[in-house]
């Protein structure tokens, strides 16, 4: 039995959607089981006596952002990242 082209697009077609459709399904369902397992907040007035004071904020670049700078730059002029010694960047 020989198939045409339109009933193997429509088979693949039909197929990703039936395969988009059940991982929408299992993420709601992680979802879920996830919030029944998230541990329950402490009433705020017990928990701001309690609670650190928070972290300073890091002055200067984050080292993802310096990371990813690297690596373009490393990229672009063929030298090997652990080549490059960046020692100061500015936002222009």
């Amino acid at each position: 039995m020989e198939y045409g082209p339109l009933f193997v697009t429509l088979m693949g077609v039909g197929t990703v959607f039936f395969g988009l459709i059940c991982i929408i399904f299992l993420t709601m369902i992680m979802g879920a089981v996830m919030k029944s397992t998230a541990k329950k907040p402490a009433p705020a007035a017990a928990s701001a006596a309690a609670a650190p004071a928070p972290a300073p904020k890091p002055q200067g670049m984050q080292p993802e952002i310096v990371a990813a700078i690297t690596a373009a730059l490393s990229e672009e002029i063929g030298i090997p990242s652990n080549g490059i010694n960046i020692v100061n960047i500015k936002k222009i």
